[in-house]
């Protein structure tokens, strides 16, 4: 009964018009084509000049740091407690 249901709906489709899919193309210059490079380019823009920025300034802080953290030879051979 069940093997005769399955073959029943395999030939209902096979009979049936198939409707044809559009075929993909993959060269297609939509409306949303190209737009968001110029935005991307914009940001990439943006990121890179923070980042010139913050390595300057990370650079002056740098100058700014003593040449040695040890504090015994700050204080004259004395122990810090």
């Amino acid at each position: 009964m069940i093997a005769s249901a399955n073959l029943l709906a395999t030939q209902i489709l096979l009979v049936q018009n198939p409707t044809q899919s559009p075929t993909p193309n993959h060269n297609s210059t939509g409306a949303e084509f190209g737009k968001a490079g110029p935005i991307a380019l914009v940001i990439v823009l943006l990121l890179l000049i923070g980042l010139v920025l913050l390595i300057r300034s990370m650079n002056r802080h740098m100058r700014k740091l003593p040449e040695s953290f040890d504090t015994t030879a700050a204080d004259g051979g004395k122990a810090a407690e």
